[in-house]
């Protein structure tokens, strides 16, 4: 089994640039492609998310699924299910709505998950996992790291 290759950091100096590094990420990745989002709140996951939505193609405004759980995005290159599981927390998938996961991972879109501790063990392979941090101001430290796994 081959090594997975270290990291890669990028700083963001706002919005805008946190955009353009969604948008770079997309370009990589096909239809079943899980990505995980792990950072505080406001460090720029629906800004990442926005950015890679509009690369691909999607009309319409880009929000926050928070109080929906998932946010779809069709008529683009590639569908996307955009989905935040922050109001999950412990109770976890099966409390919520047992087919939210299997619906979402059907394999035909990009999928986007914030707060993805509620359901790691359901996720199956991730094919990059995102972390972004706060540093300072609207600046961002994103880290980047693909694991390979999934079908992206």
């Amino acid at each position: 089994m081959a090594a997975a290759e270290p990291p890669e950091v990028v700083r963001s100096a706002g919005p805008q640039d946190t955009e353009r590094v969604g948008a770079r990420l997309v370009r990589e990745l096909h239809p079943g492609a899980i990505v995980l989002l792990c950072g505080d709140l406001g460090a720029g996951k629906t800004t990442l998310v926005r950015g890679a939505v509009r690369e691909l193609g999607h009309p319409g405004r880009v929000t926050s699924p928070t109080f929906t759980l998932v946010n779809r995005y069709a008529g683009g290159r590639v569908p996307v299910s955009h989905l935040d599981l922050y109001r999950l927390g412990a109770a976890g998938l099966d409390e919520e709505d047992p087919a939210l996961l299997e619906e979402e991972l059907a394999g035909d879109r990009i999928v986007f998950v914030e707060w993805p501790e509620a359901a790691v063990a359901e996720l199956g392979p991730v094919a990059v996992r995102v972390e972004l941090r706060h540093a300072g101001g609207d600046a961002r430290e994103i880290e980047i790291a693909r694991t390979g796994g999934g079908r992206g």
